[in-house]
């Protein structure tokens, strides 16, 4: 399991997780970052809830973290690992702007972190870079400080720098076993598959009576296309702890693959049935949908995001409910419906705006609006008004320095001279989108077989079919379609 959240929180926010403890600190230590409070019994709760986030096991961290804070209400790490915890985004917003409220009281190294998070959240990449890349300048020797730039890289797509500095953390502390995660998962999206395996092998050995180090094993087999196995490493995660979420939807994701769809929604029941809190219901739910539309059967789909709404809707959950009509309308534009897509991202921007957000979530969500009031626009042939919207867009998510929101841009763009059969600005614009996104190598393999490109456009159809995301909307719209293309050529 990669340690990154899901559609749930905020449409297009992207959280980089995993920061550090050192120690209760009264003083500054040139070689570690310090943890500042006033209570021996709060760090040791700390240290408790950080060793088990450490192994991405976040709800069995989050009771430790609330110790924390009830020992020592000014403990600004704990506060911000809690929210990481949340199964809430209502929840984990409120913990965070706690935590960011108390960065001025602590260490820079803290306030360093609290403030590159802050920026993800807000998504100003370009920020959340400054801030890391001082804290590994303050604390060279820190392996948890790599590990954050090397997570943020990775997030990024830049695998060959999230490498190092995961390696570097390897280096400074050989026992410490996270790095080994996010190092898998870079070598594998490098496709450098026998390293990742290497990699992730050693994360066992590591830390051998935890479930995520098997999981994360599991997702590079379903990468491979081996999904039985990928099943049984799933299992064996299972065995350790059966409330590991991630292992449930990655069984249920394999079965999809297989064509196993009523498998695939059975796991997704017993994750449902069995689920500890509100996250594990809404994550059952969403990999019911996408089940769902990968099987075709959209109307089912929109029933099991109504369903994680209405969980949203109950505590006034504005962040999640927004993301849910975010992804409404998703499923309602891929099925051709744009008056009714349109209908819930209006929705999904109205909820918005009356939240109690942060005004950079907020305004980050009205560039997402504008990404998709072009696209309605360009569906209903009406071109111009679709350019002039994705100039817009394309202008606002430059300054806002949104690395997530410009691959956005690019695929806009990319989808309008697509629609002008403009096919080589196609190919530029698309190579410059989401590679992490299967939809992209879809677009690509359209504007490649526009220039008459057969190898190529084949290719990028393999590649969309193949890609294997995890429990991915995007996937799931574009699997089949492409195994068609190849089946007709």
């Amino acid at each position: 399991m990669k340690k990154f959240s899901s559609h749930q929180l905020v449409p297009g926010v992207f959280l980089v997780l995993l920061f550090l403890i050192t120690g209760c600190a009264k003083k500054e230590d040139n070689d570690k970052i310090p943890v500042t409070t006033s209570s021996e019994e709060a760090r040791q709760e700390y240290s408790k809830g950080l060793d088990l986030f450490d192994k991405l096991r976040g709800q069995d961290s989050r009771q430790y973290f609330v110790k924390a804070i009830e020992q020592d209400r000014d403990f600004a790490l704990a506060y911000y690992y809690a929210s990481q915890t949340s199964p809430t985004a209502k929840g984990f917003f409120e913990l965070h702007d706690k935590a960011v409220a108390l960065s001025d009281k602590v260490s820079e190294g803290e306030k360093l972190l609290i403030l590159a998070f802050r920026e993800g959240v807000n998504g100003n990449t370009q920020k959340q870079k400054e801030y890391l890349t001082k804290l590994v300048e303050l604390y060279p020797n820190d392996e948890r400080a790599h590990n954050q730039l090397g997570q943020f890289y990775f997030g990024q797509q830049d695998y060959k720098m999230a490498v190092d500095h995961l390696k570097k953390a390897s280096e400074l502390a050989p026992d410490f076993s996270s790095p080994y995660n996010m190092m898998g998962y870079s070598y594998k999206n490098l496709g450098d598959y026998p390293e990742a395996e290497k990699t992730f092998r050693k994360y066992i050995e590591f830390i051998p009576n935890d479930p995520n180090p098997y999981d994360s094993y599991a997702e590079l087999l379903m990468k491979e296309g081996k999904y039985e196995e990928s099943i049984a490493q799933y299992k064996k995660a299972l065995e350790i702890n059966p409330h590991f979420a991630a292992s449930r939807i990655g069984i249920a994701t394999n079965y999809d693959y297989m064509g196993k769809h009523d498998e695939a929604r059975n796991e997704c029941e017993k994750l449902y049935s069995m689920a500890r809190d509100d996250g594990d219901r809404r994550a059952a739910l969403f990999t019911m949908a996408v089940s769902y539309v990968d099987e075709g059967n959209y109307d089912k789909a929109l029933e099991s995001l109504q369903k994680e709404y209405d969980i949203a809707d109950k505590i006034s959950d504005h962040g999640n409910m927004s993301a849910d009509l975010n992804a409404m309308g998703n499923i309602l534009f891929e099925a051709g419906k744009y008056d009714e897509a349109k209908a819930k991202y209006e929705k999904s921007l109205q909820i918005s705006e009356g939240s109690n957000l942060s005004k950079e979530v907020k305004e980050l969500t009205r560039r997402l609006a504008l990404y998709n009031q072009a696209r309605i626009s360009l569906m209903k042939n009406n071109l111009a008004d679709a350019k002039s919207k994705a100039e817009e867009f394309s202008q606002k998510v430059t300054a806002a320095n949104n690395t997530f929101q410009i691959w956005l841009s690019h695929e806009l763009n990319g989808t309008i001279a697509l629609k002008e059969k403009d096919y080589s600005k196609a190919v530029d614009e698309l190579k410059q989108a989401n590679m992490q996104n299967p939809y992209t190598y879809y677009r690509l393999a359209l504007a490649y077989e526009g220039n008459k490109n057969k190898e190529e456009a084949k290719n990028h159809y393999e590649m969309c079919a193949n890609f294997n995301a995890l429990n991915a909307l995007n996937q799931a719209f574009v699997r089949q379609k492409a195994q068609k293309m190849l089946a007709s050529k």
